[in-house]
């Protein structure tokens, strides 16, 4: 799978359409976009990281809501 087709499998995961994932991550609208479209190459270790990124701020909403639902907070 090419980098422009896991970034977009990427944003699609987190439920973000391109402007708020943008915006997450603090990157230009345009650049996001040239990169979804291939007319520019996302850098992988910047994929890589937006992919931890994620994974772990789902880990982290996960265990809060566990705690929550635990009585720990």
């Amino acid at each position: 799978m090419e980098a422009r087709e896991e970034l977009r499998k990427l944003r699609e995961s987190t439920g973000m359409n391109r402007k708020e994932f943008c915006e997450y991550f603090e990157i230009p609208y345009m650049t996001v976009t040239d990169w979804e479209l291939g007319n520019r190459r996302v850098p992988l270790y910047l994929l890589r990281l937006m992919a931890y990124k994620i994974q772990m701020e789902k880990l982290a909403d996960k265990r809060s809501k566990d705690e929550c639902t635990n009585g720990k907070k």
